[in-house]
């Protein structure tokens, strides 16, 4: 079942983002995504939430549920879980991802409008999906509303990239100029460039550092290296991923870390590895 919330109630929200990524996950609906690599990537944004501290029967939610990539491996771990999106789109998705998991509840919302009391939810996250909202430090507060004290709460940022060298980060405004223009085209359009990318660059690099890697070099900091050991389906995915969507902010873990505490957010940790920046806090009581 899905509750749907009247698109005149939506407001922190970009609609032409929100329908790029009802675009994104019908194209990309992560069937095709190997398991293991799933639940790699699971691993890498989870790091950090404190699965031990969820009582038997703990509910939370997932803001921005997308594909419901996350959600279906989130739900064998809790008792109840609100998928919410601000794209029908992706909603649609995931309720086909997850129709085996009986726990999920799918809810058609933005940050502005979570139809869930405020301190009920005993867990919350939002992966990658606060840096494409026009107001990043409000739609985190109502997240952290909706807490029981001392909740925890995951989060996903895009990283300002500044534990990289500036080099690193002038290579990224040159991309950041072609992004903005891909992103403008039409959808399909903009899904033709996107596969482009990932063919002549994401994969050719990626598979670089891997060479690297082997011969012993330290990739760090060489461009595209976090996909070295992703499939192709990944590389697809987030080149439309990142090239398809108009708004999109970056934020340095000093930021971040000050939104989570104006938000009521304490104790909170950041992963030292990637991807940059995730990271936990807990509300203040």
């Amino acid at each position: 079942m899905i509750l749907l919330m009247s698109q005149k109630q939506m407001s922190n929200i970009h609609q032409k983002t929100v329908r790029g990524f009802g675009d994104e996950w019908s194209r990309f609906d992560q069937t095709e995504l190997p398991a293991q690599e799933a639940h790699e990537l699971f691993g890498k944004y989870f790091k950090l939430f404190p699965w031990e501290k969820l009582s038997a029967n703990a509910i939370g939610f997932d803001m921005g549920c997308g594909s419901g990539r996350w959600a279906k491996i989130v739900a064998d771990k809790v008792h109840e879980l609100y998928c919410i999106d601000a794209s029908p789109l992706a909603l649609e998705v995931a309720r086909k991802n997850l129709q085996e998991k009986t726990n999920c509840k799918f809810i058609h919302a933005d940050f502005d409008n979570i139809p869930l009391a405020d301190n009920s939810m005993e867990f919350g996250y939002s992966l990658g999906v606060l840096h494409h909202i026009p107001d990043t430090q409000s739609g985190l507060k109502n997240c952290i509303k909706k807490l029981k004290t001392q909740a925890p709460f995951l989060l996903y940022i895009y990283y300002a990239f500044d534990n990289r060298p500036a080099w690193f980060r002038g290579v990224w405004k040159i991309s950041d100029y072609l992004r903005r223009f891909v992103s403008r085209t039409p959808l399909f359009v903009r899904y033709i460039l996107s596969q482009i990318i990932a063919l002549a660059i994401y994969f050719p690099l990626a598979r670089i550092a891997k060479i690297m890697e082997l011969l012993g070099f330290n990739v760090k900091n060489f461009p595209l290296a976090a996909y070295k050991d992703y499939s192709f389906y990944s590389m697809r995915t987030d080149a439309l991923d990142r090239f398809g969507t108009q708004l999109e902010k970056r934020f340095t873990a000093k930021q971040i870390q000050e939104m989570m505490k104006q938000a009521g957010l304490e104790n909170i940790t950041f992963s030292d590895s990637m991807p940059y920046w995730c990271a936990v806090g807990y509300k203040k009581d």
